[in-house]
């Protein structure tokens, strides 16, 4: 039997999963909400099938002429799971309503660690959302910087992080709100979130970050320096990100100056330009004076996709790590 999926928020991040959950043969969408008729509303209403976010809200859909099979109760009763992908701090309120339907639920890195039983990063601590009723992916700059650590964990002792995060301001999207000229330290009171947020998945990693809006929609940028016990291998780095599929290397060489230039590859790519991998850049690999420098830019609209799939087979015991990142990463198209 297949894992009965509903997606709760059919937006940026949660049109996404659809479609990604959609690929899986181990599991199905059973239908996609919004709390407003408009364009993606119509889409998901076509694609998945309809359901009002907010119950008094049918109304509003059919005078729009789009068709709603019901309201979320209604949805929540054939599902086996919910992915919240509602914008950040409703996932908390919405989640008395997955109590009282019996059901588990993902949600996303907006909301705060407590909503859930664990946070989850398939490559930082998979086998601990085994399972498990309640999980939180957690968000889109942690998800990148996990990636890296886990790996480099493995690897070496690490004695400390130190994480500069130069973020993207809004999502493309986002015509409303938006920084048109300056860049914004955010937090001001150092350091950031993302430190504590990287910890829930990686609690032995001593790391420290602070981070700033800039006014570009396409990516976020990471400076990344790792204080490392010992010696360390350049080219042992590299060939290991190599093998990792969910990082992938770009080098100016190339043409890869910007990141411009990588959203220009990802357009010819793949479907929407999301680039679920780390975005890292091979000439930035490099040690010095005990530490190791990395520069990555991450996709914040796509990357934690994959990580969402995973989460799904671990709290239903699907699969195991590997297998489960290995199916992901097949259908998605990450090699």
């Amino acid at each position: 039997m297949k894992v009965k999926v509903a997606i709760n928020g059919y937006g940026t991040i949660g049109k996404r999963v659809a479609d990604a959950v959609s690929l899986q043969d181990d599991m199905e969408v059973v239908g996609v909400t919004k709390t407003k008729p408009d364009f993606e509303a119509r889409m998901g209403a076509e694609k998945y099938g309809l359901y009002a976010a907010i119950p008094d809200r049918v109304k509003a859909f059919e005078d729009a002429g789009i068709e709603v099979k019901g309201t979320i109760e209604d949805l929540l009763e054939k599902a086996d799971i919910v992915v919240d992908c509602s914008p950040g701090k409703v996932g908390a309120e919405n989640k008395p309503l997955y109590e009282k339907a019996g059901v588990k639920a993902i949600f996303q890195g907006g909301e705060k660690a407590h909503v859930a039983e664990v946070s989850f990063s398939s490559l930082a601590n998979y086998d601990d959302a085994v399972g498990k009723s309640f999980v939180r992916v957690v968000s889109c700059n942690t998800t990148g910087l996990a990636r890296v650590l886990s790996i480099l964990r493995d690897m070496y002792e690490l004695r400390k992080v130190r994480a500069t995060m130069i973020r993207r301001v809004v999502d493309p999207k986002e015509d409303k709100k938006g920084l048109v000229n300056g860049i914004m330290p955010d937090p001001v009171k150092l350091p950031s979130h993302h430190a504590e947020d990287v910890k829930t998945v990686l609690p032995d990693v001593n790391i420290v970050t602070t981070a700033f809006k800039v006014p570009t929609t396409l990516m976020h940028l990471h400076s990344i320096a790792v204080e490392i016990d010992g010696n360390v291998s350049v080219d042992d780095v590299i060939s290991r990100f190599e093998e990792e599929p969910r990082i992938m290397l770009f080098s100016k060489e190339e043409g890869f100056t910007s990141t411009a230039k990588i959203i220009e590859f990802a357009r010819e790519y793949r479907l929407r330009y999301d680039l679920f991998e780390n975005a890292v850049w091979r000439e930035s690999i490099n040690f010095h004076d005990g530490e190791l420098y990395i520069t990555q830019a991450i996709h914040q609209e796509a990357i934690v996709v994959p990580e969402n799939i995973d989460a799904i087979r671990a709290m239903f015991e699907l699969a195991d790590r590997q297998e489960s990142m290995k199916k992901t990463n097949r259908t998605l198209g990450i090699v």
